[in-house]
Order: structure tokens, then sequence, then C-alpha cells
């Protein structure tokens, strides 16, 4: 049985909702602080919480504050029905049908898709299911263990009283006392009532909410957690408690009683063995953990609640440090998800039919974490639907934009009161009416995306900006044409914006596995102590740290000192010829400046341009767009450092 759409009504900071859709394995509720993601889920989670004692909506606390007296009021006087706080639409199994139609007839169930109203009050709901009663009665009618005649009169029976007359003047063999205890129950209440309540809720996942609240402390008195689980006053971070135990195949309860220390110890170290290989196979932050477990008598300076009796500490043992810290003082982020971890493979391992329902999963964990989060979600909860809210673009898979519900309420923002078609929580089916803030994660997950996989490869060549890009690829699909080397395709060309980005942006690519990066760099003396280190710090090997002046011949060289200075000047004198006073000569510029662009720049500095600024970026542009008539133009000596250059960079690729 799947949740296919639920919305929530009147409800803390909703009003409307409109219809959530859910998808069949995740569904990922995204919005800024204080939208109402929560509100949401705990709504959901109300109607067929794990927890029975959670099945409650008080209108006092839960009904929206500002109108509460006005709503009890109209309920009273019968000026309006009771809200319907939670409205959900299911959708059975083929399992599920069978539970059905194996009673009552294939054809009993007028649709696969059931509602399930939850309304203010303690457990209180409604259903709406179609069910065909006379289907029902021809099939039950329809039972070899009864005799012709009495098949024929339950047949013809218009309803289910005559039905149940027929039965009652029927000899009580065991086939009709059976079947008049159905028809009974089938009568109390309707067709329609004992399939939904007898054989189809009960079917029904439980709803698993679960928040920082139930981070678990990682230690416990024995004796106090079995009286408040045999006072059915457990608390919150009991749970996951009592899942890591379970988890690690131990019984709490014979643990008070063990009286063999080796079996004991034995049976801790197995457990922590089999919740490190859990962990670690998702926790890619430290992988030089374990975890231990330790049961001893209370001593007098325990912890407060835990000086009598047995009590159980988790630990988490370095393999690097050779440390041992208690589980409750590791990082929020691990403590979070190891408590979740723990509770859940519990419910797994009692096959529990569960929709989870997680509030800002992995808040507190790294990006990288986070992304270990996804792929624990896409690995191990497939058995179950999984709806999460999140505003963290880490928390949001990219390829699966479809899976993402944006959440919003205008009425924070709004200066002047909304009216409430408008105001309060709103899960919107369309992107184009999400405000920026809303939309900001998704920005930011595509935004990541993208910036992965247009800019970024499996082989980057980190350059400095654009006009390397432009020149090199120009030249190389110029020199291709002639058969000679030119630059391969499987290089993806990574502009950084200038020297000073490029050891922070190596340093970024750099340790990504499976990432082949290389630099082709401007030099100059006062950059060269920047580039060594690049290989010096072992962020790269040597020989995938190039510069101009390898191939230039220079000390010191941009990527415009791979031509000829006249070519270079000539590409300026044409791309600025309108800012220009006059053409710029060659024999103008500083011979002893080794580097063209900057002897340009300093002839511009003492011969302004009439408009605006020098900018190399322009003339790469025009060497691109007339490449054509420009390229018999250009020396051998030009074509020779390039594919000199091509080659040294292809020799490189994986």
């Amino acid at each position: 049985m799947k949740l296919k759409e639920f919305t929530v009504r009147e409800f803390r900071s909703i009003w409307d909702s409109g219809p959530v859709k859910v998808d069949g394995q995740t569904t990922c509720l995204v919005g800024k602080n204080e939208a109402g993601k929560t509100t949401l889920l705990t709504a959901l989670y109300r109607t067929n919480p794990i927890i029975a004692a959670d099945a409650v909506f008080d209108e006092t606390y839960d009904y929206p504050k500002r109108e509460v007296e006005d709503y009890r009021f109209a309920v009273e006087n019968g000026d309006r029905q009771e809200a319907v706080v939670v409205e959900c639409l299911y959708e059975m199994d083929p399992d599920d049908c069978e539970a059905v139609t194996s009673v009552f007839g294939p054809k009993v169930l007028k649709g696969k898709t059931f509602k399930r109203e939850t309304l203010y009050g303690q457990a209180k709901s409604r259903f709406i299911l179609s069910a065909d009663d006379a289907v029902a009665r021809k099939h039950l009618a329809d039972n070899p263990a009864l005799p012709d005649e009495l098949k024929a009169t339950l047949t013809g029976a218009a309803d289910w009283d005559a039905f149940a007359a027929a039965l009652d003047a029927a000899e009580a063999t065991e086939a009709v006392k059976a079947l008049k205890g159905l028809v009974a129950k089938v009568r109390e209440k309707g067709l329609a009532s004992y399939i939904f309540n007898s054989l189809i809720w009960p079917r029904a996942p439980k709803y698993l909410y679960f928040d920082e609240y139930y981070q678990m402390e990682g230690q416990a008195n024995l004796n106090a957690l079995i009286a408040r689980e045999d006072a059915k006053t457990l608390e919150d971070s009991d749970y996951p408690l009592i899942g890591l135990i379970n988890l690690a195949r131990l019984d709490h309860r014979k643990l008070v009683q063990t009286k063999n220390t080796t079996e004991l110890k034995n049976k801790l170290e197995g457990a922590g063995n089999h919740l490190t290989n859990r962990i670690v196979k998702y926790w890619s932050q430290n992988r030089h953990i374990q975890m231990r477990f330790d049961v001893r008598d209370a001593k007098p300076e325990d912890p407060e609640g835990m000086r009598q009796g047995i009590n159980v500490w988790g630990e988490v043992y370095d393999t690097v440090h050779w440390a041992h810290t208690p589980l409750r003082t590791r990082s929020r982020g691990f403590v979070w998800f190891f408590s979740f971890l723990a509770w859940y493979e519990d419910i797994k391992r009692q096959r529990q039919n569960v929709i989870l329902l997680l509030d800002e999963p992995g808040l507190s964990l790294h990006g990288r974490a986070q992304a270990d989060l996804l792929r624990y979600f896409e690995a191990e909860l497939s058995a179950h639907q999984l709806i999460y809210t999140t505003h963290s673009p880490f928390m949001i898979d990219p390829t699966k934009f479809e899976r993402v519900r944006i959440v919003q309420d205008l009425g924070i923002d709004a200066k002047e009161p909304l009216p409430k078609d408008q105001d309060g929580t709103k899960v919107l089916t369309n992107v184009f009416d999400a405000t920026d803030d809303s939309l900001f994660p998704l920005q930011g997950a595509l935004g990541y995306e993208i910036q992965q996989t247009l800019f970024i490869g499996p082989n980057s060549l980190v350059v400095e900006g654009p006009a390397d890009m432009l020149f090199l690829r120009a030249v190389s699909a110029e020199l291709e044409r002639e058969g000679r080397e030119g630059l391969s395709e499987n290089w993806v060309i990574t502009p950084t914006g200038g020297s000073g980005k490029v050891p922070a942006f190596v340093a970024l690519l750099a340790p990504q596995k499976g990432m082949n990066v290389a630099t082709l760099l401007d030099i100059q003396n006062s950059d060269r102590a920047q580039i060594e280190d690049l290989y010096k710090k072992k962020l790269l090997k040597k020989k995938q740290v190039a510069t101009y002046g390898d191939f230039a011949g220079k000390a010191e060289a941009d990527v415009e000192d791979m031509f000829e200075r006249d070519f270079y000047v000539d590409l300026v004198n044409a791309e600025f010829s309108k800012e220009l006073k006059k053409p710029i000569g060659t024999a103008s510029l500083n011979a002893k400046e080794p580097r063209t662009l900057r002897a340009i720049e300093a002839f511009l500095a003492d011969n302004p341009l009439k408009s605006g600024a020098f900018g190399h970026y322009r003339p790469a542009r025009y060497f691109v767009e007339n490449a054509a008539t420009l390229w018999p133009k250009v020396s051998n000596a030009t074509k020779d450092r390039f594919e000199a250059a091509f080659k040294h960079l292809n020799g490189l690729l994986k």
C-alpha cells in the first residue's frame, strides 16, 4: 500500500496546503525556515503514528490560534462541519486487494484507491471507500460448502437483512455458522466499514517520524529503561536506544540478569562489530571508528539517574587516535545518523510496514556527508516510502527534481495580512509560483550540478580565464584541420577567473575521486612560487602543472605570447579599431617587456582609448570569429608551440 497524496487543512500555520503529490519512493519537501515543512510532516505523522499515543489532534493547541474560538463556536452552533485536518489518498497493491477479494469476490472493490480523513480529537477519522454489496453477497452465496437450495435463496437476497434471515433459517452447519459470523460483522456498520477497518486499514503503513529530539544519549540505566517501557512512558531518545540494543542482537531485559562475564563480553563485542559494519559503509567522514558497548553495575558517581542497577554505555573507538569517546559527545551529525540508523534498522529487522518521515535529516552533517545520507536513502530505504524536509542544496538530488515539492508561506514576509486562500503554508505544484527564497535550495543544487558537469569533467584543464579557453579551442580546431594534433575533447577547460583563484580551485578539484587535473597557466615572476606550490604541496604532480612559458620559451608568458607579437598586436588593432586613437605599432611597444599583453597595457596607459577599457577577452573573441581568414597569417612557430602544449596535455589523459 502506498500513500499517493495528502492535504493538510486548518492546522497550525496551514489553512489549506493544497494537494501534496507523494512519490512512490522519495519525496523531498523544500522550503526556507518557518515555511511550514515540519508542520506538514507532523500532521501527516499523527494520522497513523508508529507510537499510538501520538494519534491526536487537539484543537486548543493545533487549530490556527487567531481563529480557534470562532471555529469552536461555529461547529457547536452547526454553522460548519468539523475540520478535516488531513486527507490522505492511498493506493492498494495486489496483496491488499487480494485480502479483500479473497473474502468478498474479485469485483467487490470499485477501485484500488481509498481516502482517509483525520479530524480533531483522539484517533478520530473516517474513510471513503466504495464497495459493491450485491457483488459481495453473490460471492458469499457461491460457497461450495453450502447446499444448492440455500445458495439460490442467498443469491436472491435483496439486502443484508434478507441474507442474514436466510442463514438463520438454514441448518447450522459449520459453513453456515462461519458465514453468519461474517455477515453479522458486515451488518453492524456496513460492508465498506468492515472491509476498511478489518481488512484494509490493518495493512496500512504506520508513520515513523524522526527529528533531532529522537537522538539517543548513547548511555542509559537499563532498569529505568525497562520500567519506562513497561509503563509505556518511553522518552523520545529511548526509541533509537532500544532499536540500537535490538540491532546489536542484545536483549536489555536479559542484560540485567547476565551472570557470565565471558558470555556478556562476547555478546557486546559481536554487537559492536555488527554496528561498525553497518555504519562505516555510509559514513565517509571517518572510516577509522568502531562501535563498542559496555554493561556494568552502576557506581555512586555515575551520571544522575544511573547510580543504581545496571548501566549500558555506547562508545566510539577511534583506531587512529586510540581513544574511546562517549557516543553522546560525538558530532551532532554523527549522533543523528547513528540514532536514525539504529531505530530504522530495528524497524526493518521486525519487518514493520512504515512510511518514513524525516524532518531536516542530516542538518548537522558536512555537505559530503549529506551526499552519503542521500546514497543511504537510495540504497537502504527503498523498501519504504520516504518523505523528508530540507533547506540544504546538498540534500536535493539534482537528477531527480521530480521528487521535489516546494513549501512556502507568503504570510511570513507580507507586510499586511493576506486573505485565507493566499495565507499560510502552501505546497506548490508550479515552480513559477515560488519565491526566490523558496527556490534557493533548488538553485544551489542545480548550480552545483552544473558546475560539476559543465565546467568540470573527469579530465579538467585549469586555465585562468575565458580568453584562454577561446584561444585553445580555436587553435586546436585549426591544427586538426591541417592534420596536426589538437587538444583532446576529453579535456574540459575550466577557467578560474584569475591567477589568484587557481590554488583554491585546484585544491577543491584535485582531491575528488576520479578527477584528473592539469593546468596551463600564465606565468610571471611574482606568481612563480604560488604555481610551484601546486606540485610542491603535492596537490598535483609536477608534469601536470604547465605554463605558457614552458612552450613559448620565455620565463614569463601569457597565452597571448604563444603568438608572434606582430600577429597579436594586429588582433588588438582590428578589434579596438574604433576606440584606438591610432593603430598600435609593434615598434612603439617596450621591447624589454617579455609579455605582449603587459606591453600593450603599458602603451595604452600613456595613450588611452577614446572610450571604454582594454580587455584581453575581446581579441580572443575576434580571433575565434575570424579564425578562417586569420589562420593563414599564423606562423609555423606559433603552431608548433600550441601543438607541443597539446601533445603534452593529451599525454596526461587517463
